[in-house]
Order: structure tokens, then C-alpha cells, then sequence
């Protein structure tokens, strides 16, 4: 536990990219399996402990300090585990020598809830419980037996392993390491491809010691024992002035870049997943798609939300004259209700469905054709869509231009609303893992700027747990005698880190009100802070009291030099909706 401990705290304290590789290299070579390979599961997200949840560890901590003085804490910190592992009172020793199982000392029955003294019969006195031991614990308790091992173990542990234990238990590490930059580490460690790793990662599982010993040239490579896996996505480059000139229609195909989420949808041997560009399962919050994965192969395409009309939510198809059943494509706010869900009900099926724009074909029939060229794989792809369920696929439309000139003029003017600019790639280009620098492009609109005034912040999380980073700003609706502002986003990226402590020191001095750990900025048309804030798209919303929600917004600008009574008004912004 001390090992895994150590990593998370050298992560937390390293802002570089190459810097995290390197400690997570380390690791894995002075650590043993399996202590390496549940690191690497925590890290990833693939280490569910389901008898431990927040709500009780909040429970836990009150009954052994004020609840108010904790509040206080938490709200100053900005993360439970760390409040807890800071706030948690040095216990006393617990039980006597024996660990746990030894000398035959039974397991805990189910059901009855121990008392300290009988849960410290399982650990071990005076000594920390190594990771392993926690994970099979805690993966064998009920959900009353696993909140007392936890009080147990942070009694014999120090801030930094309570730290760890805490993170562990609760999910969502908040570290600075994504699943992939973990597998990039796995890659460099054994001197592999992250590719390889990727597409067999989905038929692994934790404490990944097959995979460990490949790496390490001690065993062969890992037959892949998922059906249906994910093939690591190709990704574009931003189209930038200089490479303007390399765009010839007779090199470069066009299409339009839809606003929805990438994914790939693989079936295999009556296997059918859906993953995100990340190569996360998302199959489960989508049986509307995989209902109709009828198909053996794998395609790249968009996720989108469609239209729908008649009964039974059917999605709506209409005549673009090429294609007799193109399905109509809702806005991404109605993408949104089916989005980071783990189960969706059947009115959501109904009113939101989902279909796939189909980009590219990797697998056709059990063949793996990536190594074609991209205008092969159209061809291919445009005959296998026309196989397919036609409400729930369909095929992104080539885009005609003649030069550059011309395609500039359709990427300002869209045929529809949901496209959020052009994709350009190379009819010659292989489907490479990545973002290779050349083969394909991506020419997205130019942002909406709107300038806004801050009205409330709260702390971040992580690093920015110290401070104010996280922002809902307004613009100004009413007479222009008496206006009033009303919210309209939420940002929390686009400035710098001395924007960050600036944004802060200007939130504590102009704090107006607290509500928990959000505080009210003091913001009136003669005195406020105007933030410019860029954002791809705009909807209607009845969710929100300015009746609008904005796309991907960002900080842009700090206005530090315009007065707040200058920021714009809501008819700006309704004036942007689409028809």
C-alpha cells in the first residue's frame, strides 16, 4: 500500500506529462504483481469497489469529529478524500497480532456488523495492509463490513496512505493520469506500441499479470480474448493557415464534421459493443444502437441523436436526393439527456434515439482492412451501410468543393445546424492509430464570442483544490434601466495559471455571499468582472432560466478593462440560435 501511496502522491505533485510516464515506468518495475497491476486498475478506472460509498464515508468521518468543523474543511480543501485523510484523528491500536485468515481465524459471517476489535482481528498489528489485501477484502464485505475495515485501516495508516485508501475506495483518482497515458506507460515499460495494447486490453483483466509478463519478455503475447475489441481510433490534425495549400480536391476528400461523440461500433460472433473514442464500453447506456449491431465488422462513426416522428419514437428520415433515407439529426443538447448514463429508460429511448453516422469501415466481415486507402475503405463502407438497419446508420455524406476558396465559403455556411465544420483526409490515407500530422484534417467554425460577467465560482478539484476555478457567468437581461443578470454557462479552462491566481484573489475580495462551497461574486452594472467567453454552439433550453445552453464554453479573454454594464445582453445570444 505504501508503494501505491507513494505514486499517487508523486503524481499529484508532477505537472508534467513525460514526468507522469516516467514515475508510472518506475513503478511498474520495482513494484511485484499483483500490488503493480491493481495500481494500474485503480489508475484506469477498472478497480470497482462497490461496498464502500461516499455517503458513508461522510457518515464515518462525523462520528469521529464535529460535523460543522469538517464542512468548514471540506469546503477549504475541495476533495473528500483528501479532507479525511488531513481531518481523520491518529486511532489507537486495534486487536491483536493475528492477520487476516491466519491461524485459521474464520472469515467475518455476512451480515453482522463488526465492531472495531473484531475487524482488527483481521489485520495485522502495527503494520500497513498492502494494496492486494485491501482489494480482496473490501471486493469479498458487504457493504456494513467494508465501511468498518476502511475505519480500521485509517487508524493505522498515515495522512499519505489514507490518502491512497481513500482515492481507492471512491473512484475517480483526479490525478492528471487518463486510461491512455497509463497505457503509454505500459507501452514504453515493455518497449511496445500503445496500439497493441489498446486492442487487447478490453480481454484483460486486473491484476494484468499476463500482460505483465509480456511485457517483461517473460511469456508470448496475450491471445486477445475479447470478442469484439476496440481498435485504438485515428485522430486530425487542426487545419492551420500554412497547410491551407495542401488541400486539393484531387488529394483531399471532404465531409462534414457532425456535433455529436465519436465512437466505434464493433461486433463479433453475436458479441457487440459500442465504445467511445477512448475505447470505454459504453454499450450498456445504448441498447438502441445495439439492438441493431446486426452486422459482423467494425465502423467508425458519430453518435448522434435523431429526430423523431409518428409513433414509438422513430426516428425521422428525409430526401436529400443522393440518399432517399438520410435520418435527421437532433441538436447535441438533445445528445446530452442520453450522455454519462449508466441505464436509460424507455420514454428516453423514445424521445431521444440514437443513430450512427458511419465515417469508416476497420473490419469488414472479418477482414481488417485499416491498411487500405480511405478511398477504398468508402467505397467498402458505402456498400456495407446499405445492409444496415437504415433509422439507426447511416453514411456521412462526401462533401463536392473545387478549391479551397469554395470549401472556405461551405464551412462558413453549413447545410445544418448540428455540423460543426469539415473533415479533410488524404484518399491515399491507411487508418493509423493516432494523430499522424498530414493525412487527416480538422476545419471546425470559428467560436461564438460573447462577453459575460462572472457571478459565482467554486473550487476546483486536484491541484486546483486551493482554488477558485471553476466559473457561471451571465448576461444581462431586462430594462436597460434595471437589468439583471442571468446565468448562461459554466466554464472552467481557457486561462492561464497566473489568470487562475488572479481570477481568485479577485473572487475573495469581491465575495458577496457563500452557499456551501460556492460563493456569490459581486456583480452590478457599475462594478463586476466581464470575462469573454468562446463557445461552438448555442440551444434552447427549458432547463435554464436564460432559456439557452451553451456548447464546449471557455474562458477566451479576461475584460478586466470593460465595465460589466458593456457585457452583452440575452437577445445577443438569442439572436444566434438556430431557426
Amino acid at each position: 500500500m505504501k508503494s501505491f501511496a507513494d505514486l499517487l502522491d508523486a503524481l499529484v505533485l508532477q505537472p508534467s506529462r513525460n514526468g507522469k510516464l516516467r514515475l508510472l515506468v518506475e513503478h511498474f518495475r520495482a513494484v511485484p504483481d499483483p500490488e503493480r497491476g491493481l495500481a494500474l486498475a485503480a489508475i484506469t478506472g477498472d478497480l470497482d469497489v462497490r461496498s464502500v460509498k461516499p455517503a458513508m464515508l461522510r457518515e464515518l468521518v462525523a462520528s469521529r469529529m464535529d460535523a460543522v468543523l469538517f464542512q468548514y474543511s471540506y469546503d477549504y480543501v475541495g476533495d473528500l478524500a483528501e479532507t479525511i485523510a488531513l481531518v481523520w484523528p491518529e486511532g489507537e491500536a486495534i486487536g491483536d497480532h493475528r492477520s487476516a485468515g491466519a491461524d485459521g481465524d474464520p472469515p467475518l459471517p455476512a451480515g453482522i456488523s463488526p465492531s472495531r476489535g473484531e475487524i482488527g482481528r483481521h489485520l495485522v498489528q502495527g503494520t500497513a495492509p498492502t494494496l492486494s489485501e485491501i482489494v480482496a477484502r473490501l471486493g469479498a464485505a458487504s457493504r456494513q463490513e467494508g465501511v468498518r475495515l476502511v475505519e480500521a485501516w485509517l487508524d493505522r495508516l498515515d495522512a499519505s496512505g489514507r490518502y491512497a485508501l481513500l482515492k481507492l475506495v471512491t473512484g475517480g483518482l483526479r490525478i492528471g493520469v487518463s486510461a491512455r497515458l497509463a497505457k503509454q506507460a505500459l507501452a514504453d515499460f515493455g518497449g511496445k506500441d500503445i496500439a497493441e495494447i489498446e486492442e487487447l486490453w478490453h480481454g484483460l483483466e486486473p491484476p494484468y499479470e499476463v500482460l505483465f509478463a509480456w511485457l517483461e519478455g517473460r511469456a508470448d503475447k496475450p491471445v486477445s480474448a475479447a470478442l469484439a475489441p476496440f481498435r485504438p481510433v485515428m485522430l486530425s490534425q487542426p487545419l492551420e493557415e500554412p497547410d491551407h495549400g495542401l488541400i486539393d480536391p484531387a488529394v483531399y476528400a471532404a465531409e462534414w464534421k457532425w456535433d455529436g461523440i465519436r465512437v466505434q461500433a464493433s461486433a463479433e460472433g453475436g458479441v457487440r459493443r459500442l465504445y467511445s473514442r477512448t475505447g470505454d464500453d459504453i454499450s450498456g447506456a445504448f441498447p438502441d444502437l445495439t439492438d441493431f449491431m446486426t452486422f459482423e465488422g467494425t465502423l467508425d462513426g458519430e453518435l448522434l441523436v435523431a429526430a423523431t416522428g409518428g409513433r414509438g419514437g422513430t426516428p425521422l428520415v428525409e430526401d436529400r436526393g443522393a440518399r432517399p433515407d438520410d435520418i435527421v439529426a437532433g441538436t447535441f443538447s438533445d445528445l446530452q439527456q442520453r450522455l454519462n448514463r449508466k441505464t436509460v429508460s424507455g420514454a428516453m429511448l423514445k424521445k431521444h434515439p440514437v443513430f450512427l453516422r458511419c465515417y469508416d469501415l476497420l473490419v469488414d466481415r472479418g477482414e481488417d482492412i485499416r491498411a487500405l486507402p480511405f478511398a477504398a475503405r468508402r467505397e467498402r463502407l458505402a456498400a456495407f451501410v446499405k445492409g444496415l438497419e437504415p433509422t439507426r446508420f447511416d453514411l456521412s455524406p462526401l462533401v463536392a468543393f473545387d478549391d479551397f476558396e469554395a470549401l472556405a465559403d461551405l464551412r462558413a455556411a453549413p447545410p445544418h445546424p448540428v455540423i460543426e465544420g469539415l473533415m479533410l483526409k488524404r484518399r491515399d490515407s491507411a487508418y493509423v492509430p493516432g494523430r499522424p500530422k498530414g493525412p487527416w484534417f480538422k476545419w471546425k467554425k470559428d467560436p461564438h464570442l460573447v462577453d459575460a460577467v462572472l457571478m459565482y465560482a467554486q473550487r476546483g478539484h486536484g491541484k486546483r483544490s486551493s482554488y477558485y476555478s471553476d466559473y457561471t457567468f451571465g448576461v444581462w437581461s431586462g430594462p436597460a434601466d434595471d437589468p439583471e443578470l442571468v446565468p448562461v454557462g459554466k466554464a472552467y479552462f481557457g486561462f492561464t495559471d497566473e489568470e487562475l491566481k488572479q481570477l481568485d484573489k479577485y473572487i475573495r475580495d469581491n465575495t458577496v455571499q457563500r452557499f456551501g462551497p460556492v460563493r456569490s461574486v459581486r456583480a452590478e452594472p457599475d462594478h463586476g468582472l466581464v470575462i469573454e467567453v468562446a463557445f461552438e454552439g448555442l440551444a434552447r433550453s427549458s432547463r435554464h432560466k436564460s432559456g439557452v445552453a451553451m456548447r464546449f464554453p471557455r474562458v477566451s479573454r479576461l475584460r478586466w478593462d470593460k465595465p460589466a454594464f458593456e457585457a452583452d445582453r440575452i437577445e445577443t445570444l438569442e439572436a444566434m440560435l438556430p431557426d
